[in-house]
């Protein structure tokens, strides 16, 4: 998630912000050498002798008992009001007498614009009683609670279907939203809360801009039912809309590894192309946008093919990119980026968050540096950031590896986590040397791809790299009990 921001003139050149419209490697650069080419070759997309005889070959594969979630919505012809069943087949790896949904419209940021999600009704042969928990969210809760009749054990399923209703706000800065030509929304539905090996994430809301959930990966189905004159762009690689039927269409997308779902609906021009990885890209822009939807996905292309070779293969079959009618920033779903304003910055660091957040999952609320400082770290950073520079920013004030809630403001956790974190892998990569920190983390990627990383499965991919893990652990984002013995 990236947003604008406007930052005072003292802090400018420290500036690494979430959608700000100077970016990270351009700020710091402004002051420094011109950008460089990349100091290390090219790697393969899927591992290879580069990465050492310790990573393995293949991408790690998605867990065969992950949840199976269908999701139905129905926009209504006014725009302002999605309503929908989600029905969710969930086989726990540690058993459990209940299940938990995260109900992100309901935080503080979503409902200050006037978003908000109910859950009208239940149903399942397991569920025994259901309601809403405060978790820090506004009315009526962050997280909605359904106890079985008994215990569910790892390896066992259970199927549950939930009824709800999303009111979209006004336009701004939000996952939900609504304006003349269009309705979107993201995280729209009751987001089940589980971390495997773990269990449920009831970590409390935050009053500052970010995210604080956690879910696993999961197959996932979506229908959306919208006026037959929009188009829809959302999550997973999309069929053919049906044809009209009375005055509607029904869209349908399938993501076999989506941890959370966006659907942009509107008045889009859409333009559509192969990235040379054979990623399909469809973009769509809003009448009267100023950038045309072919240029943006050539943007799209050129960034999800740089990062590829970087990070190794894209990790979804396909992307959606609807250009929104704000200038704030983006926010990344899994195959689909909500992009407010067309920056090519903002938009390279969303398509970053399919690798770091969309893949390799972690605790949003818990480490949430292992998917933003990585998504800002991949803004091109090769050579563009002097010694003297990196410094000051790494002795800015925070530990990079705090939670949600030891941040005391936005600004601070912005500091800390954009601005800190990614010069802390800047410097990490400098210290240990380009293509072993490279390879290094293409084999962190390829071992925890859809899993729920912590900053202890970065220190094992680094442990042969101790110059890398001596700069992550003074700027606090690893931690020494994060380190191998």
């Amino acid at each position: 998630m990236t947003r604008r921001r406007t930052v005072p003139a003292a802090a400018a050149a420290l500036l690494l912000l979430a959608g700000c419209g100077t970016s990270f490697t351009e700020t710091l650069a402004a002051d420094d050498a011109p950008p460089a080419a990349p100091s290390s070759p090219a790697p393969p997309d899927e591992g290879g002798s580069s990465d050492g005889p310790s990573c393995p070959a293949e991408r790690a594969a998605p867990d065969p008992d992950r949840p199976v979630v269908d999701l139905d919505f129905r926009l209504s012809d006014d725009g302002r009001t999605v309503t929908g069943t989600e029905t969710v087949v969930f086989t726990p790896d540690v058993d459990t007498d209940e299940m938990v949904f995260r109900l992100v419209p309901n935080g503080p940021g979503a409902t200050g614009l006037g978003n908000r999600i109910t859950v009208d009704d239940v149903r399942g042969d397991d569920v025994d009683q259901a309601g809403y928990e405060d978790a820090g969210a506004e009315g009526p809760g962050g997280l909605y609670v359904l106890q079985l009749d008994g215990e569910l054990a790892a390896g066992e399923s259970t199927e549950v279907e939930l009824d709800f209703t999303v009111s979209l706000g006004r336009r701004g800065f939000e996952r939900l939203g609504t304006a003349e030509d269009v309705s979107w929304w993201a995280s729209g539905f009751p987001l089940l809360a589980w971390e495997p090996g773990v269990g449920w994430a009831r970590d409390p809301f935050v009053g500052i801009l970010g995210e604080t959930a956690s879910s696993p990966v999961a197959d996932t189905t979506i229908t959306v039912s919208a006026p037959e004159d929009l188009t829809v762009l959302m999550t997973g690689a999309q069929d053919e809309p049906s044809g009209p039927d009375d005055g509607r269409r029904t869209w349908t997308s399938h993501e076999p590894v989506a941890r959370d779902v966006s659907v942009a609906v509107g008045e889009f021009r859409t333009a559509t192309l192969t990235s040379p990885g054979g990623v399909e890209i469809t973009t769509g822009v809003l009448p009267g946008s100023g950038t045309g939807p072919g240029e943006l996905a050539d943007w799209a292309s050129e960034d999800v093919t740089e990062l590829a070779d970087r990070f190794g293969a894209f990790p979804y079959d396909t992307l959606t990119v609807p250009l929104l009618p704000e200038e704030d920033g983006g926010i990344e779903y899994p195959s689909s980026i909500l992009l407010a304003g067309a920056s090519r910055v903002v938009l390279e660091h969303e398509v970053a968050h399919m690798w770091f957040y969309g893949m390799v999952g972690d605790s949003q609320f818990r480490d949430p540096w292992l998917d933003e400082a990585f998504a800002t770290y991949a803004e091109r950073v090769d050579g563009q950031v002097s010694q003297e520079t990196l410094d000051r920013v790494l002795a800015g004030p925070g530990d990079v590896g705090a939670a949600m809630d030891e941040f005391a403001d936005t600004g601070a956790y912005f500091e800390a986590v954009y601005e800190k974190g990614g010069a802390a892998l800047v410097a990490a990569r400098e210290a240990a040397g380009p293509a072993p920190f490279d390879a290094a983390v293409r084999c962190y990627v390829q071992v925890n791809a859809w899993s729920t990383a912590t900053p202890a499965d970065l220190a094992a991919a680094l442990a042969d790299l101790p110059a890398a893990t001596e700069v992550l652990v003074a700027a606090g984002a690893l931690d020494e009990d994060d380190l191998p013995d």
